[in-house]
């Protein structure tokens, strides 16, 4: 749609899943503030539904949810390879609980009770972040990257390993890439931090080990004793022997 010669671009549409009615009031308020075209479901399946039928730029996710709650509708999404940024919102705060999301494809987590600025700019950074990397995606990239058994495409975002398919999140793959860049570079976490997910924030820096842990747990014959993915002491981690 245009206005004269001006192109009219739409707002980020944000998807709001939370139960508290207050909560969700308030949040699609400040939102709707900011700009932003912003829809709430209040259960798991209601979730799912607007997900599939909105396609929205981000989803801010609580947990504790009536019906499914939101690991579930978190691993339903991914499943279905919707890799919109997904934040989730929550009053669990134990690191176990962290550890479960990243795996299951969160991008952030931000505990209840929250800075209002705080998450308004979580959320700018995201959005930013996907667009970016949407953008990079039409770019030229090398056709494979290999490093030992593991061969990758960047275009199409295929991961193979002894030639089978490996099914890699959107920020593992992210990470990966940041690393492969690097041709056995040291990448420290606050540069990953920065790269993958957009902000430099310590109080998130176990975001880059957990996402560096289930690569490993994806892609090394012994991710105890990693081949590839390697921790360099005090200072990040670097991608050994790759090649393309």
């Amino acid at each position: 749609m245009t206005v004269g010669h001006r192109p009219v671009t739409a707002p980020p549409r944000i998807l709001v899943v939370e139960d508290n009615a207050n909560l969700a009031l308030g949040l699609r308020n400040n939102l709707e503030i900011e700009g932003y075209a912003v829809e709430v479901a209040r259960d798991g399946v209601a979730a799912l539904a607007a997900a599939r039928a909105e396609a929205p730029d981000l989803v801010i996710l609580d947990l504790m949810l009536p019906g499914l709650d939101g690991y579930r509708v978190l691993e339903a999404l991914r499943a279905e390879g919707r890799d919109m940024p997904v934040l989730i919102l929550t009053a669990r705060g134990e690191e176990a609980e962290k550890v479960l999301g990243f795996r299951l494809g969160a991008d952030d987590y931000v505990t209840k009770p929250f800075g209002l600025m705080e998450l308004l700019a979580r959320v700018r950074v995201h959005l930013r972040r996907a667009a970016e990397q949407a953008r990079r995606a039409g770019g030229r990239a090398p056709a494979v990257v290999r490093f030992g058994d593991v061969e990758v495409e960047p275009a199409t975002y295929v991961v193979r390993r002894g030639g089978a398919p490996v099914s890699l999140r959107p920020k593992e793959f992210e990470l990966l890439m940041a690393l492969v860049r690097r041709r056995g570079g040291v990448a420290s976490r606050l540069d990953l931090l920065r790269e993958v997910w957009g902000y430099a924030d310590e109080v998130v820096s176990r975001t880059v080990d957990t996402h560096v842990a289930e690569l490993r747990r994806k892609l090394e014959a012994d991710p105890a004793n990693p081949e590839f993915l390697l921790t360099v002491r005090k200072a990040g981690y670097r991608l050994n022997g790759c090649e393309g």
